[in-house]
């Protein structure tokens, strides 16, 4: 007995294998890139201690590369960079505005409780 409710996704392949070959030196550079973005947090992270005088700029630097992969994620991943560039600033800033106020807020609060101690 044959199903009919499983898709063969691979019959249904419409593009050249030179297309191919350009989508999959695509998935390399953005694996690429992503791994270069983590592989500097990670080593920022090795290398300054908790506490130092550029722990501070190191968290910083955290947030404004996680953002950065997330935006690139979000532009490759779900084609985002494929639409209009109104579309993108109307799905990314909204995004960046609220993240820019949330580090406000967090770094507001955590030195005001600091300084309460």
């Amino acid at each position: 007995m044959e199903r009919d409710d499983v898709i063969e996704y691979s019959l249904d392949t419409h593009h050249s294998e030179e297309q191919g070959k350009k989508i999959r030196k695509k998935i390399w550079m953005v694996t690429l890139l992503l791994t270069i973005v983590t592989a500097v947090e990670v080593a920022l992270g090795a290398m300054v201690k908790q506490g130092s005088d550029a722990w501070f700029t190191v968290k910083i630097l955290f947030i404004l590369l996680t953002l950065l992969k997330a935006g690139y994620i979000v532009l490759t991943f779900m084609h985002l960079g494929d639409e209009r560039k109104v579309l993108k600033w109307v799905v990314l800033l909204p995004y960046a505005i609220f993240i820019i106020y949330f580090m406000f807020i967090a770094f507001t609060e955590g030195s005001a409780v600091a300084l309460a101690m």
